[in-house]
């Protein structure tokens, strides 16, 4: 295939991942932004393939190893449960980040094969363009490696810190720029391993400075080192589809990086070079024991919700994981049958990654139309009669707004205070992930319904 010929398919591709981060941008047209997302990524790897020319015995080899890579994924993607697609994303994030390291290395150790120069005599643009490549590409791959252990509760969700970190920190970045200074003029394969060595080891001290409940914003800070890394391989390879994927994938991490820190009162720097949630331990001013709570069962939320003329549903990762989104919607249509007005109301943060809500509703056909975002629905708490949260913890705390001392202070949270009756789904009293305990838990409005949520909605279900 003629190098402009490529480059057509290669804009093509380009507007179609376009359009399929413009789909992805609203529930209802998530799945024709996925279909451009397919489309625009096999339109990629076909050209690439064409544009090889002679065929070699390795293209064989490429091809099996696609179809093996390519059945892994899909195996993984259809087997993943919902509850851990944030692990998923981190997990894909890595690879990603790894991917761009060994091309990194195959450029650096075979430069004739990439037309940037022979061994020890690499072009200058290319040799700068593989270091930040490899370096970014290391950070993000130990970096989403430490997320996924958090996730999964291999490793401690708890922040780790250590006396000196942030300065260890700033000492490594700026070894990183004088070891890729001395790299272009001395092209030292030592130094090239030594590189991506350190930069492995920061995005280890980068991620685990940061708590559980500051993953959602992890999450999209590594999908946008990705994209970074992504393309700076791609200006290695001259490679224009790669440039513009990784492009596209960097600005539109960072993008939703800053949306997640203002949805979480964060510094957006301070996400950037790390450590971020390594707050220091908060404890409240009275034990849970000395607080009084009421509780309740499915026969008293039923009557509170028959009684309503409107009920606000405030759904968190609880319900994700119980798998209870099914049973909410058919307690809707119940509610929605004695002519009882229902609205969702979703946190930027709620569940463990941006979307994470939206998504389990949309699985459960919720109309697009009864989700809110907090702007949109704040304010409706005031007037509404029941809102009923299930297994949503941080997002809907008081203490954000009135105590300068919580870690959560200052992050705009749902006020679902303000409703004239409160339901609280959750298994216990147990703190959220910023590990601090739920004022609401102990308003005189709330009632506690201590169950699995899904049990428990159905329960509600029968009761209405």
């Amino acid at each position: 295939m003629s190098a402009n010929l490529s480059a057509i398919f290669y804009l093509i591709s380009g507007v179609l991942f376009i359009l399929a981060l413009r789909g992805l941008s609203s529930p209802e047209t998530s799945r024709r932004g996925n279909f451009f997302g397919i489309l625009g990524m096999a339109i990629a790897i076909i050209v690439t393939f064409l544009s090889i020319g002679n065929f070699s015995s390795g293209f064989i080899y490429v091809l099996i190893i696609l179809l093996i890579g390519g059945s892994v994924g899909a195996f993984i993607a259809f087997k993943i449960p919902m509850t851990a697609m944030p692990e998923l994303v981190a997990g894909f994030h890595s690879l990603v980040g790894l991917a761009a390291v060994f091309v990194a290395i195959s450029a650096f150790l075979n430069p004739e094969s990439f037309n940037l120069g022979i061994l020890g005599n690499i072009k200058l643009g290319s040799l700068i363009e593989m270091s930040i490549g490899a370096s970014i590409g290391a950070i993000t791959f130990s970096g989403s490696i430490i997320a996924f252990l958090k996730l999964q509760g291999i490793m401690s969700g708890s922040p780790i810190t250590f006396k000196g970190q942030h300065l260890l920190n700033a000492l490594i970045l700026i070894s990183i720029i004088i070891l890729t200074y001395l790299l272009c003029f001395t092209q030292s394969a030592n130094l090239f391993w030594i590189l991506i060595a350190i930069s492995f080891l920061i995005g280890f001290l980068l991620i685990i400075p940061i708590g559980g409940a500051d993953m959602p914003v992890v999450i999209s800070m590594l999908n946008s080192y990705s994209g970074w890394a992504a393309a700076g391989i791609g200006f290695t390879l001259e490679n224009s589809a790669l440039i513009i994927t990784g492009a596209l994938v960097g600005s539109s991490g960072a993008i939703l990086s800053y949306i997640m820190c203002k949805g979480m009162n964060r510094s957006f720097f301070s996400v950037i070079l790390g450590g971020f949630g390594g707050t220091e331990q908060y404890s409240s001013s009275k034990s849970k024991e000395q607080k009084p709570v009421k509780s309740g069962n499915a026969e008293d939320a039923a009557f509170l919700m028959k009684n309503a003329s409107s009920v606000i549903i405030v759904p968190g990762y609880g319900m994700a994981v119980a798998q209870a989104q099914h049973a909410l919607r058919e307690m809707v249509d119940t509610l929605k049958k004695n002519d009882i007005k229902v609205s969702y109301a979703i946190h930027p943060v709620a569940g463990r990654m941006p979307g994470h809500m939206n998504v389990l509703l949309a699985e459960a056909n919720v109309p697009y139309d009864e989700v809110f975002e907090l702007e949109e629905i704040n304010n409706d708490f005031s007037n509404a009669d029941v809102a009923f949260v299930i297994g949503a913890n941080d997002v809907t705390n008081p203490a954000a707004k009135t105590d300068p001392q919580s870690p959560i202070y200052g992050m705009p949270v749902l006020d679902v205070e303000k409703c004239k009756s409160v339901l609280f789904v959750k298994r216990s009293l147990s703190p959220g992930y910023a590990g601090i305990d739920n004022d609401l838990f102990y308003k005189e409005n709330t009632l506690m319904l201590f169950a699995d949520a899904k049990k428990m909605t159905e329960d509600i279900t029968n009761n209405l």
